[in-house]
């Protein structure tokens, strides 16, 4: 048959007797004019003038849309395409039913096709290149097409073509779209006036293209970049050869930035409090508030998701077309050739044609997947902005809290993390779920209508079940609700005990207390896997009901498609449902947070007391874009406070810089702390605060600062001018910002230097002097790095003295007027107090003449100050110079000048700097293993290839592809081998039923259409159909059920072989591990193995086995299939190979991220008072921002890339669909497994994306049992000696005697001894001093009596039986020690004496009086059951250290170690500990490790260390009368 263009089946095509545009075939020809004309044109620019136009575009312009109606044209153009596939299809269906081939139906239609697509490209080029002149030519192709258009439809019309007829609507849109097109170009002219103008429009790219730093381009890109997320390809791949890190994600665009939202949300927030200013009782609505600021991008991924939804019908649709198409063939096969003249289809035939069909179920699925991605991915970024909004009102709430509501534990730290951690992550989440909650009720409404379209009333039945089942899942979602909230609070409470465990560990060791507090851990665990035991279930149960939903024999698999598409609505359903509650009980926690009580506005001290972003907007100078520019907010704050600001000091007017009138002060309850208080503090002078433990000297600072409430009474800031309006005082802040260091030092987590520092300019010789004043210098030379080491909770633990110092000369180095020092001597020893006192206090800020408040114990410093304010139970006692106060109060006088004798007498018998010596010493041995990397610190670089950069690349790139089977394989054993097999074996079966079910189906309904035996039949057909059904339901629950039992065994096992593990390591574990690594291992990887592992491996192995059986369906149905598939799962394997890689990365980024953004809300709520004394809230906040910026685009790439994947996926999946459909049509055997093969190629493309995803996300989690396995490995102390406790005496040991025999100790095998060959004998109930200098080994030998240390050679026999022969608990059980940092642990006062539980109440009392406590603890409200709260914080430091005194006497061991214990409590409190050991433990045996040489001097024998060995053993008198001794040579040069 030759080819023609208008047919050779008919003489009268070429006749143009009636016209020449009465010729349908010439006005064809005539359309293929314009494209021919378009294709000319533009191919030599696309490819000659290319070249030579690209290298003068900046790179990142490249994504840069500038011209106007871009949008609309990529809108037009696609739906263009889509005509023009329908015209095609259309002329090849009419040629086929053709005598001979009609080229002319569709030529033209394939090059309108081919020029469309270079229209778009052509566009796409000129744009990017910013040369708008050549798109004349597609302004001339528009008007070309549109006419050539309009003359065929004109022709139509006057032959009277029905409207009915495909061609004719065809046409008639294509008018409409060129039509359009050509406006828009018109637009283009109009807007940009490129041409036919005298001056072109110039236009800039916006600010984030010209920022190379912004690499998320999303916002940037065209349609179908936007769309299919072909802008990632770059990272993604790139991933593949180096990890990402945060350089390659770059900066957040402007509009995504914490700060945009932030105030859109506060406008927002601030607007609902306006409209219910006049209700007292009703809050301000978050959710509309919400709504305001974020609504608009909420309905558009709403309308997203519908427009996907309505999609997804057209599936099931074509799906029974093609099954119908299919009977119809079969039935009948002749088909009629139509008369060429009247070559008209309609649309009913078109549709009938069953290629049609596949191809039309091809595009819809993957428009659907489009838009569905779409949807996905505005929410994620809506909910992203949201969650950057909520952290920086959070943050700007946590800085104005009032600290009542902090200390008194109405606002608790873990509540503020909790609000950050999880709460505006639920209210996120929430988003993301969001489209469904609308979208949910349009998909079953339609399903039903569908169903019932195909079914009739049975559909009906079938929908009322799955509805019925509704209320059951939404009970069910709630029930899972109330077991997710109380897993959540006894985790919360299993962390808090396992942190103050880590924190405590010393002193629990040395008491063999570890396994009282291991059992309470483990309780609370039991708890909690119980109450994830019951989520589990639930879970499980509402799976099962999901899965048994009705499944009818129906007449096509369109029924069955349809269950599916109406399953999954009622499944997230509840999802959602749950997820609505979780976020209503979030908001109102946040506005019950944000509504909180407030500190007051300090308006006396410096305006504004927050220097907010808004205070910025408002004044002119620093409009809003300014704070977008390169530079942080902070410094161009700073650049308004320049004026220099010492000299600036107003005159005063007298010499006054603070006046408390008649102030009442409360910490919130409404009982005044502080009351009458009416005190000044002199301009430039040093003040000194003075008073008993618990006086209140600590809260009169805090009053000054204006952190307490003021009941009444005023406090007054002299050099405040009243008049001045508040923006100046606001520019001049820093004058009124007080430099203040608090009793309990707070460090951040930054180097040394920034500690120091602060966030004010770097000063060499200031810097230089500060750090001499405070005698850091030694203890920065120890650090690995210097002054650049990290420190803080993340970075190296330092001991509180060195944290003191660090504190202090914080509040050095700062420029301000104002110095408040709290107890700044408290850690320090003698040298070091006087040190600071004579070259930071008395020349470093004197010479300043800054004004210094100084609250103390040491006396002995009285004569220096200026002015003294003496205190007592919360009055002021005395006011005065020490002159006045010798002249009118003599006996107060008379009583500290006693005090000062002895301190004074110490200060000529003190020995030496000891205890910093030995912070310096613990600093150093922490220090030592850090150099040669011994132990622990690569465990998070477990990786190899981190190590060996420098091995060739193609191993790396294959560690960073493989999965981590091992560690997997780990895992699932350790839930047990029976459970594991539990699980795979009754997976396997579930499966097969489930395709067993299926196949029974297609059978039957083929049957059905062959009409044979039919009533017979069904019955048989019925009985296998239920039994079948049944299994599977069964079956369904059996593996859901035992899989989520499997992972809670596996995590049952795995925390609690960490626990044991962890609490019986070596001290020199917890010395060397920084704590927060540890508590990470309890915490996130807890939570991951418990919560998040089983869930995922559930839906991979669920999701993966569904894909295989589909596949396998499909093969079984068309063996053609196999062949397709091979590309497909080619490029399927790269697809996933790659996505990994680069999720592991990102999501590695996102946890990185996340972190320091917590630890920085945690941060600054614990150093509020800190940050508002000194000021410093703006720099903070915009820290936080940046940390919350960081963290977001983390996040915002991982989404993007996961909806990179699952459009590709999509698509991919979208070619099964295609492929199992053309190839079953042209070799389909039946019906039933067609439509069957079909469905599942339908199934396909919703799970091939999540066997990728749950693969990556399993990876990732994996690596939190990576971790946990890494500490199982460790070295447990050896517990067991070769006594039985039984063999060891009830009361041993009685006497306290204390043989020490050639005794060798050192801190672990690889380590030098730090104890050679002591020998020493001590009898019982003597009192013996140790001394030495630093380094000596003192304290390692108060360590080896209780065997904390390796003694490798010689012993220790106390009563006659040698230590190390004994088993460890009985013999620390049997010991007591108080050491150096006082310790107390959350419960009651019975508690922290006495865990055991051992003791009568009168003991306790007893314990109490010795220690001086018993009165207080009288006084407190329930007596011993008071509680203590969180490390003690409710208790000063030395009431702390008393109740570890009281804690030694209520053991009643026969000897007692002091390991330095009167460090950190005031004088009268020294010496009543004093009194005690010489008369409560008369008959004891006790072992002062000294400090203070007073203490040693009446000891009944002094032993002197040096360098690990034993140099000299005598009475202190005998030693002193040795001339060249080295205990003379000691006291001598410490006098």
């Amino acid at each position: 048959m030759r080819l023609a263009f208008c047919g050779n089946d008919n003489a009268s095509a070429y006749n143009i007797s009636a016209g020449v545009l009465r010729n349908v075939c010439f006005v064809d020809a005539l359309n293929l004019v314009p494209h021919v004309f378009l294709l000319f044109i533009t191919f030599p620019i696309l490819f000659i003038g290319w070249g030579s136009q690209s290298s003068k575009v900046q790179i990142h312009h490249n994504t840069w849309l500038h011209f106007p109606g871009h949008n609309l044209r990529w809108i037009l153009t696609f739906t263009l395409l889509f005509v023009h596939v329908c015209e095609i299809a259309e002329g090849i269906v009419s040629d086929t039913q053709m005598k001979s081939r009609h080229l002319h139906l569709f030529l033209p239609a394939i090059m309108g096709f081919v020029a469309a697509t270079v229209s778009i490209v052509y566009y796409h080029n000129i744009e990017t290149s910013n040369f708008p002149k050549l798109l004349l030519a597609l302004f001339l192709y528009w008007v070309m097409a549109f006419v050539t258009k309009t003359i065929k439809l004109v022709r139509y019309c006057q032959d009277g073509v029905p409207f009915s007829q495909l061609r004719f609507c065809i046409t008639g849109i294509m008018v409409i779209l060129y039509g359009l097109l050509m406006a828009v170009e018109i637009n283009v002219i109009r807007v940009r006036r490129y041409v036919f103008f005298m001056n072109p429009q110039k236009v800039k790219p916006p600010e984030d293209l010209q920022d190379l730093g912004v690499r998320f381009l999303q916002p940037f890109v065209n349609l179908l970049s936007k769309a299919t997320y072909w802008w990632m390809n770059t990272l993604i791949i790139s991933a593949h050869k180096k990890p990402v890190d945060l350089k390659a994600i770059g900066k957040l665009p402007i509009a995504m930035r914490a700060l945009t939202n932030y105030v859109c949300l506060k406008e927002a927030y601030e607007e609902q409090k306006k409209k219910v200013a006049d209700q007292p009782n009703r809050s301000p609505s978050i959710w509309l508030a919400m709504y305001s600021a974020f609504g608009r991008p909420i309905l558009l991924s709403s309308t997203f998701r519908y427009l996907a939804d309505l999609l997804g019908f057209a599936g099931p649709l074509c799906i029974s077309g093609i099954v119908q198409g299919f009977q119809n063939t079969t039935n009948n096969t002749n088909t009629t050739e139509k008369d060429p003249s009247n070559s008209y289809l309609s649309s009913e035939e078109f549709l009938r044609n069953v290629y049609v069909l596949a191809v039309l179920l091809f595009l819809a699925l993957i428009l659907q997947r489009t838009f569905l991605q779409a949807s996905y991915y505005v929410t994620t970024e809506t909910g992203i902005n949201l969650r950057g909004a909520l952290l920086a009102m959070i943050y700007n709430k946590i800085l104005r809290l009032s600290t009542s509501n902090l200390s008194m534990g109405e606002m608790t730290l873990g509540q503020i993390n909790n609000l950050v951690a999880i709460e505006t992550n639920q209210l996120m989440w929430f988003l993301f779920l969001c489209p469904n909650l609308w979208a949910m009720p349009v998909q079953i409404i339609m399903g039903v209508i569908l169903l019932y379209n195909l079914l009739g009333v049975s559909a009906l039945v079938g929908a009322a079940v799955i509805v019925l089942l509704a209320p059951i899942q939404y009970f069910i979602a709630t029930k899972l609700a109330e077991a997710q909230k109380s897993t959540l609070d006894y985790s919360t409470e299993r962390l808090k005990k396992t942190n103050e465990i880590l924190k405590g560990i010393k002193l629990l060791k040395l008491y063999a207390w570890e396994h009282i507090f291991c059992t309470s851990v483990e309780e609370t665990r039991m708890k909690e896997l119980t109450s994830l035991k019951t989520f589990a279930l639930h879970t499980s149960l509402s799976t099962f009901i999901l899965i048994c939903s009705p499944l009818q024999p129906a007449q096509a698999f369109a029924s069955l498609s349809l269950f599916h598409i109406l399953v999954t609505p009622l499944f997230l359903l509840s999802t959602v449902v749950r997820f609505a509650v979780k976020a209503i009980v979030s908001v109102q926690k946040l506005n019950e947070f944000l509504l909180s009580d407030e500190i007051g506005d300090d308006s006396w001290r410096g305006g504004d007391s927050s220097v907010a972003y808004e205070s910025c907007k408002k004044h002119t100078g620093l409009h809003t874009k300014a704070i977008n520019r390169r530079q942080p907010l902070r410094y161009q704050l700073e650049s308004y406070e320049q004026p220099s600001r010492r000299q600036t000091r107003p005159v005063e007017t007298d010499d006054i810089a603070i006046k408390v009138t008649n102030g009442y002060f409360s910490w919130g309850s409404g009982l005044a702390t502080l009351s009458n208080i009416n005190i000044r503090i002199p301009t430039g002078q040093m003040t000194m605060i003075v008073g008993q433990v618990g006086c209140g000297k600590s809260s009169l600072l805090l009053a000054i600062l204006g952190e307490m409430q003021t009941l009444e009474g005023k406090v007054h800031w002299s050099n405040v001018n009243e008049t001045e309006p508040s923006f100046e005082a606001s520019r001049s802040r820093n004058r009124y910002s007080v430099a203040y260091a608090a009793q309990k030092p707070w460090l951040l987590n930054a180097t040394v230097e920034e500690n120091i520092i602060f966030g004010s300019p770097f000063n060499k010789q200031r810097y230089k002097a500060v750090t001499d004043a405070c005698s850091l210098q030694p203890d920065i030379d120890l650090l690995p790095f210097g002054d650049q080491t990290e420190i803080g909770e993340r970075g190296i633990n330092l001991s509180g003295g060195q944290r003191q110092r660090i504190c202090v000369a914080r509040a050095l180095y700062q420029n301000t007027n104002i110095v408040f020092l709290d107890d700044p001597f408290s850690a320090l020893d003698i040298h070091l107090s006087d040190h600071l006192m004579q070259e930071g206090i008395l020349k470093f800020l004197q010479e300043d003449k800054r004004t210094l408040v100084l609250v103390t114990h040491k006396l002995q410093y009285l004569p220096h100050a200026d002015w003294i304010i003496a205190m007592k139970d919360g009055m002021v006692l005395r006011e005065g110079t020490l002159k006045d106060i010798q002249n009118k109060d003599v006996e107060l006088y008379e009583h500290w000048k006693t005090l000062m004798n002895r301190q004074d007498q110490e200060l000529e018998k003190d020995m030496e700097a000891d205890q910093t010596t030995l912070e310096r010493k613990t600093l150093r041995r922490a220090m030592y293993p850090r150099e040669s990397k011994s132990q622990l610190e690569d465990e998070d670089e477990e990786e190899e290839e981190e190590e060996d950069e420098d091995d060739n690349m193609s191993t790396v790139l294959r560690l960073r592809t493989k999965m981590p089977w091992r560690t997997c394989w780990r895992y699932l054993t350790s839930g047990g081998f029976f459970l594991l097999f539990l699980m795979i074996f009754s997976k396997l079966l579930k499966h097969s039923v489930i395709v067993a079910i299926d196949y029974w189906l297609a059978t039957w309904t083929s049957m059905d259409n062959e009409n044979e035996l039919r009533n017979a039949d069904d019955t048989y057909h019925v009985a296998v159909f239920s039994i079948l059904s049944g299994a599977g339901i069964v079956l369904c629950l059996i593996t859901s059920l035992t899989v989520e039992w499997m992972g809670l065994t596996a995590a049952k096992n795995l925390h609690h072989n960490l626990l044991n593990k962890i609490i019986l390591g070596p001290i020199r574990f917890f010395d060397m591990t920084p704590l927060g690594l540890i508590l990470n291992r309890f915490s996130a990887d807890t939570n991951i193995i418990d919560q998040h592992i089983p869930p995922t491996l559930e839906s991979l192995t669920r999701s993966t086995l569904l894909c295989l059986s589909a596949i396998g369906m499909i093969s079984y149905a068309t063996p053609w299939f196999l062949v397709a598939l091979v590309p497909l799962g080619i490029a399927f394997y790269f697809i996933q190979k790659y996505f990994r890689v680069a999720s592991k990365d990102l999501q590695e980024l996102d946890d990185s991220t996340q972190l320091p953004l917590l630890c920085h809300f945690s941060e600054t709520a614990e150093g509020l008072t800190t940050i508002r004394a000194f000021r410093h809230e703006a720099r903070f906040k915009q820290r936080m921002l940046e940390l919350t910026d960081t963290n977001n685009i983390a996040y915002l790439f991982l989404s993007a890339a996961n909806r990179w994947l699952e459009v590709r996926t999509d698509y991919l999946g979208a070619c099964i669909v295609l492929t199992a459909a053309v190839t079953s049509i042209t070799e389909g055997p039946n019906s039933g497994l067609v439509g069957l093969g079909l469905l599942y190629a339908l199934t396909i493309t919703n799970y091939l994306n999540w066997v990728v995803r749950n693969l990556a996300d399993l990876e990732v989690q994996m690596g939190a049992v990576k971790k946990v396995h890494s500490f199982l490995n460790m070295e447990s102390e050896n517990y067991d000696g070769y006594l039985d406790s039984s063999q060891v005496p009830k009361d041993w040991p009685q006497e306290g005697e204390i043989k020490i025999e050639n005794l060798c100790v050192r801190y672990e095998n690889n380590l030098k001894p730090v104890l050679k060959h002591v020998k020493a004998y001590i009898k019982p109930g003597q009192k013996v001093g140790i001394c030495g200098r630093t380094g000596s080994g003192k304290s390692s030998l108060s360590l080896a009596f209780f065997r904390m240390v390796d003694i490798f050679d010689g012993r220790i026999v106390i009563d006659g039986i040698d230590i190390s022969k004994l088993p460890l608990h009985t013999l620390r059980s049997r010991l007591s020690i108080i050491l150096q940092d006082p310790i107390l642990f959350s419960g009651s006062i019975r508690f922290n004496l006495d865990p055991e539980c051992k003791c009568t109440d009168d003991r306790l009392w007893e314990a109490l009086e010795i220690a001086q406590l018993k009165n207080m603890v009288k006084s407190l409200p329930g007596g011993l059951d008071a509680m203590v709260t969180e490390g003690g914080e409710n208790f000063s430091v030395g009431q702390r250290q008393l109740f570890c005194l009281a804690r030694a006497f209520v053991r009643k061991s026969s000897i007692l170690i002091m390991d330095e214990a009167t460090a950190s409590i005031d004088m009268a409190t020294e010496n009543i500990l004093q009194k005690v050991v010489m008369t409560a433990f008369a008959d004891r045996t006790v072992v002062t490790i000294a400090h203070r040489v007073s203490h040693i001097l009446d000891a009944n024998i002094v032993l002197v260390l040096s360098e690990g060995s034993l140099v000299e053993c005598d009475t202190a008198s005998n030693l002193l009368l040795k001339e060249d001794g080295l205990f003379t040579t000691l006291v001598k040069t410490h006098k």
